[in-house]
């Protein structure tokens, strides 16, 4: 007797149209119109993690939204053993300015690695987007049909010298470079250009919750919620400062009754995370919570019961936390570091701070003022709409690709320079 096979689950995808309500309907529109010029065109994104830290995030909605709009949108991951990994993220630290001792052997390794990569990803598409220095050198061994875009996303305020004369003539193979602010620009022969980071506010990590589901969420991780919550949620990295957050918690809690939550994870590609976490877990006491998850439900919860949400990064990129966290309206205090000056309006949709001591005043000021921390949330939702929305990531990235003078859909010859108007 045969059995009826049961019907597979039917899932949807989030797409432009979903968020008509958030930008409006004219904004969608437009989104659509120039999406449909580039239908079926065939683009990769390829980085070294598909989680743990911000680009994991924002490909992970990226590429959805893209398709959903008839962009076939793809997402490679490269493999590398653990000393390549400890080799690219002391070059993520160099760029974001740290010291580097670039021997021969770690030259090497990071070369070797990539083509190891190269053999085995295979790649037929119109455009090849690479993420951030871990495999910035795979475009030395493929025949290019297409343009190759580099797209940076650490903070590049004052990379370090040495390590920037090393990867620039790789980035110099490339037909365009992105970093996220112009701040961020270099002296290069490709051209440049600049788009920011953004937020899915439907993912797990942003969609609304109900206050039962936050205290659901909260109460399984045994978080007591009988105090005020400050709270830090990003990677376990020394560049987010965390032992900085515990000084100013543990200053403001001289004035304030308030319980600090500490909230992150390791990334695949982050051989230091572990280290780090470890060393804040020592600092762990009855009001200082440390929590090594990847639960974007519990993220979600915090960041909207939260009194404060703190991201004292001392380099940054572009906070992703930091937009996450005013788009559900929380009283934000960032450091005055790299994208997070662009996302905070200092006293208007937050608080940017330059110190531990002016971080743990301004915690006692909001946890001291509900008015304050409600203006602050309100005026920071609504920038987050206007500016960090994924439509608008998406639309700059559709404006990028429609910029290189190329017939998409004719294959070029290898030797085709693509020009970015």
């Amino acid at each position: 007797m045969d059995v009826p096979l049961e019907e597979p689950p039917k899932f949807t995808l989030t797409s432009v149209a979903d968020y008509a309500p958030l930008i409006g309907g004219e904004a969608a529109d437009r989104i659509l119109m120039k999406a449909e010029r580039l239908r079926d065109f065939h683009v990769v994104n390829i980085n070294s993690t598909y989680y743990g830290g911000g680009v994991a995030e924002l490909l992970s909605s990226l590429t959805l939204l893209m398709n959903s709009a008839g962009i076939r949108t793809g997402w490679r991951v490269i493999q590398g053993r653990p000393d390549f990994f400890s080799v690219t993220k002391k070059m993520h630290n160099a760029l974001q300015g740290a010291e580097i001792y670039l021997t021969d052997q770690k030259m090497r390794i990071y070369e070797e690695v990539a083509y190891e990569n190269a053999v085995r990803v295979h790649l037929d598409h119109d455009m090849v987007i690479v993420h951030d220095p871990q495999p910035l050198p795979l475009i030395c061994h493929y025949k290019r049909k297409a343009p190759w875009v580099w797209r940076c996303h650490v903070d590049l305020s004052a990379p370090n010298p040495s390590l920037w004369s090393y990867l620039k003539p790789y980035i110099e193979r490339y037909d365009a470079a992105v970093f996220s602010l112009p701040e961020y620009a270099q002296n290069l022969t490709t051209p440049q250009r600049f788009i920011a980071p953004a937020i899915n506010p439907f993912s797990t990590t942003n969609m609304e919750l109900s206050e039962s589901e936050i205290d659901e969420r909260i109460a399984r991780y045994n978080i007591p919620t009988d105090l005020p919550l400050v709270v830090q949620i990003s990677r376990f990295d020394k560049w987010k400062d965390p032992q900085g957050v515990i000084e100013a918690f543990r200053i403001a809690r001289k004035q304030v009754d308030c319980t600090l939550v500490l909230v992150g994870n390791v990334a695949t590609d982050d051989p230091e995370g572990q280290e780090v976490f470890e060393s804040i877990c020592q600092c762990e006491e009855e009001r200082i919570r440390v929590l090594s998850v990847q639960d974007s439900v519990l993220v979600n919860a915090l960041q909207r019961r939260a009194a404060v949400v703190l991201q004292k990064s001392i380099r940054e990129g572009f906070g992703l936390t930091v937009t996450e966290a005013m788009w559900k309206g929380a009283a934000v205090i960032g450091g005055r570091a790299g994208g997070i000056k662009h996302q905070i309006e200092d006293g208007v949709s937050g608080f940017l701070v330059d110190s531990v001591e002016q971080a743990a005043e301004r915690i006692v000021q909001l946890l001291s003022d509900e008015k304050l921390r409600a203006s602050l949330g309100k005026h920071a939702h609504e920038s987050v709409r206007q500016r960090f929305l994924m439509t608008r990531l998406m639309e700059d990235w559709l404006d990028l690709i429609g910029a290189f003078e190329t017939v998409f859909k004719l294959k070029a010859s290898s030797d085709t320079v693509w020009e970015v108007r």
